[in-house]
């Protein structure tokens, strides 16, 4: 722009002194000294009429592309976040051009996102909904037989209070899950570091699961070493962790089957191994297994165990990355491997 108003002034000006050049020669030639005093007059219109069709004729490009980006702007403020401005400059209006294709392409994904998290909300709600209203749902149906008194015997009243007692706590369980993952999910959440025996820790959590595992023809098959391995760390939270990393085992295990647990401690990291056999996943199912409230389909059944929240394995996650580790899966065939990776800090 400076540069076409640069050509627009010096090209008036050069043509105006050549007009000036030419009066002058026409009044000596034809003895006209009044041309002289009349054309002063007339130059400023010629000037200003002259500068500004050199300078339309300059800008008539930036003219056509400020058009243009108008127009795009329009489109685009009109809701069709699709829409890009044509780049055909490398100078201020092509950058101009280039950050209004920017900034919609980020406007986009910002939206996109906000609907995720709105969806994502919506999917929680109906999640949590469903999974409080089936085991309250049992508990209301259970207290209304014992109060109709509708059961034969002592025998059955007493199966009716062990049902409804097992009810709630599922019920309780369920909102121990959702508790923690808010709670783990929150800005301000700080970790219980203290000094423990990992392996130590380790071997309690599998002495009061194999019980359960056996309860449901699983073997535990254990390989964690006889060094004490002390690490910094809330118990209680990585506890939870490789808890919900049986629970989930156990559920979707081959039955009767092994579960192998296996810890080691490699460069800076304690890794722990939670392996079983199970039905094979979908690639999409394998892609959504960490999120929340996500439950794999019933065919992989959990033969009589309560099913969760479908929280477990997310609240796991968020674990490990409170603690800078991290949780993933291998999965291979009908073979899970759940490797829950902790910085060491061994002392």
């Amino acid at each position: 722009m400076l540069i076409s108003l640069l050509i627009s002034f010096v090209g008036s000006v050069g043509v105006n002194n050549m007009l000036i050049i030419g009066a002058a020669k026409i009044s000596e030639r034809f003895n006209w000294p009044s041309l002289l005093y009349i054309f002063p007059y007339v130059l400023t219109p010629i000037f200003i009429v002259i500068f500004t069709l050199i300078f339309l004729f300059s800008t008539r490009k930036i003219v056509r592309d400020l058009i243009t980006l108008e127009q795009g702007l329009q489109i685009i403020s009109e809701g069709n976040l699709n829409y890009r401005v044509p780049v055909n400059r490398q100078d201020e209006l092509g950058r101009v051009a280039s950050n209004i294709n920017h900034m919609t392409e980020q406007l986009k994904q910002q939206i996109a996102k906000e609907r995720e998290l709105e969806q994502s909300k919506m999917d929680m709600i109906t999640g949590i909904s469903h999974d409080l209203r089936t085991p309250l749902t049992s508990i209301i149906g259970y207290i209304e037989l014992l109060k109709s008194e509708s059961f034969q015997d002592k025998a059955e009243y007493n199966r009716f209070i062990q049902n409804t007692y097992n009810k709630a706590t599922h019920l309780k369980k369920l909102l121990d899950d959702l508790f923690e993952y808010t709670r783990l999910n929150a800005v301000n959440t700080q970790l219980d570091l203290k000094t423990v025996d990992l392996c130590q820790l380790l071997e309690q959590l599998l002495f009061e699961f194999e019980p359960l595992a056996q309860e449901h023809g699983i073997r535990i098959e254990k390989k964690l070493g006889d060094a004490p391995i002390m690490v910094s760390l809330d118990s209680d939270k990585i506890a939870r962790a490789i808890d919900n990393l049986l629970m989930n085992a156990l559920k979707y295990s081959f039955k009767p089957g092994t579960i192998h647990v296996r810890m080691s401690v490699q460069h800076n990291h304690v890794t722990i191994d939670v392996e079983n056999k199970g039905m094979p996943l979908t690639i999409e199912q394998k892609n959504r297994l960490f999120d929340r409230f996500y439950k794999v389909d019933y065919s992989r059944n959990s033969e009589g165990i309560q099913s969760g929240s479908g929280l477990g394995l997310s609240i796991a996650r968020n674990i490990a990355e409170l603690h800078q580790g991290f949780l993933t899966l291998k999965h291979t065939r009908n073979v899970f491997i759940f490797q829950l990776s902790l910085p060491s800090n061994i002392q």
